[in-house]
């Protein structure tokens, strides 16, 4: 079976205001793939508001109708989608399916220097620019000293895989500067080898009174927000209604991406979707159709499987994030912690979005840190910001609080 390469995504921009673009994806099938695709979609900052997802087992074919900006650059997301499906070898203009056979090699990671003059709103400021580049944060320490300057050291790899040459790399310090003008003090790129990535690893220490209750797996009576949403989260598996699938039915209120946070939480369990249908209706009513199978192609009979299922993914869709303001000595810390895949990708434009709610609370950063830990059975990425609180903390910490989950959410 063989498709032409250009025809494995196929993009139809929204030709009117207020309706959706249509995204297209038909290639050769994978477990996790909707995962894959649903990442992306969420990192260009679009949202999805209805979806289609079939499958035989080897091929597949789905449709997402997504909104979002109308900067978006499509054939640039074009080409990520294309890079996250099954490889292909071309002959003649056809594409056919090959297995992989090996792993892809991690990235380059880079060391960005950057140091300038403080001001509110400068870390996100230096996010947005990364992201708008496809510059991955894996890692960032920014610290604040007292003479009013900021020393940004952020370790990432380049989507692109162009930063190790000079261009790139001056393209790079010329975008920052171009946003933050004569607050820039000096800007340096280079690669570093593992052992210095290594050397940069935040603290392994996690108080224990935060992993108690930020990591707890229970489900809690109340969201870090105020408002409640265990009621309207109903997720039921059936096994009569096809002879070969799992039913698993979900009814829940949207959140920024929800489809992601499903499609993870299946890939996790090594569940594949044979045929799926995602759509929101009125007030952020969200309904979700999912027809599943194992690993060996049969239905989840196990009622302790079941349960365990069912009990994930009711976790991730009520606490996906978790947000929490905390007194660390005599400062206040602000921490946010997100699932990692089993693949080792975290959720994407989780920085950027704390930034943007700090920027816009009006309350500034000392110091910030990314990290990965091991707490329990999984891996959590975890972000450490120090909040600046000079003559005081003039926003409430439960409004810093809220404010950070609501832009996480993409509720505000």
């Amino acid at each position: 079976m063989g498709i032409l390469h250009d025809d494995v995504v196929i993009i139809r921009p929204a030709e009117r205001e207020g309706e959706a673009s249509l995204i297209t994806v038909n290639c050769p099938d994978k477990t996790g793939l909707g995962c894959d695709l649903c990442r992306i979609i969420l990192f260009f900052g679009l949202s999805i508001v209805r979806g289609d997802v079939s499958t035989d087992g080897k091929w597949c074919y789905l449709v997402f109708w997504v909104e979002g900006k109308s900067t978006t650059r499509w054939s640039l997301l074009k080409k990520r989608l294309v890079g996250v499906c099954p490889s292909c070898s071309s002959a003649s203009g056809i594409s056919f399916y090959r297995s992989e056979l090996q792993p892809p090699r991690p990235p380059d990671v880079f060391l960005l220097k950057f140091c300038c003059y403080d001001r509110k709103g400068l870390l996100h400021d230096v996010t947005a620019v990364l992201c708008e580049l496809e510059l991955i944060i894996k890692k960032v320490k920014v610290s604040t000293t007292p003479d009013g300057k900021v020393m940004d050291l952020f370790f990432i790899t380049d989507t692109r895989e162009l930063l190790h040459t000079k261009k790139r790399q001056e393209d790079t310090c010329g975008c920052l500067n171009d946003v933050l003008g004569d607050a820039v003090i000096s800007c340096d790129i280079e690669m570093v080898v593992p052992e210095i990535t290594a050397c940069s690893q935040t603290s392994s220490f996690l108080p224990s009174a935060i992993t108690e209750d930020m990591f707890n797996l229970e489900m809690p009576d109340e969201l870090p927000s105020g408002i409640k949403t265990s009621e309207s989260i109903s997720i039921t598996m059936d096994n009569t209604l096809s002879p070969a699938h799992t039913l698993v039915q979900i009814i829940c209120h949207d959140h920024k991406g929800l489809l992601y946070d499903i499609m993870r939480t299946l890939k996790d369990y090594n569940i594949q979707i044979s045929y799926g249908r995602f759509s929101i209706k009125q007030r952020g009513k969200c309904e979700i159709d999912l027809f599943i199978v194992q690993t060996d192609g049969k239905k989840i009979v196990d009622p302790s499987k079941q349960n365990a299922l069912s009990s994930r993914l009711r976790m991730e869709l009520y606490r996906p994030l978790r947000v929490a303001v905390v007194s660390r000595g005599p400062d206040t810390e602000l921490l946010v912690a997100n699932p990692v895949e089993l693949s080792g990708k975290g959720r994407p434009l989780v920085f950027y979005d704390i930034t943007l709610a700090l920027k816009m609370l009006n309350t500034c950063i000392f110091l910030a840190e990314i990290g990965r830990h091991i707490i329990g059975d999984r891996e959590w990425e975890v972000y450490r910001v120090l909040l600046d609180e000079g003559d005081g903390l003039s926003v409430p910490r439960n409004e810093i609080e809220r404010g950070v989950w609501k832009r996480l959410m993409g509720w505000e």
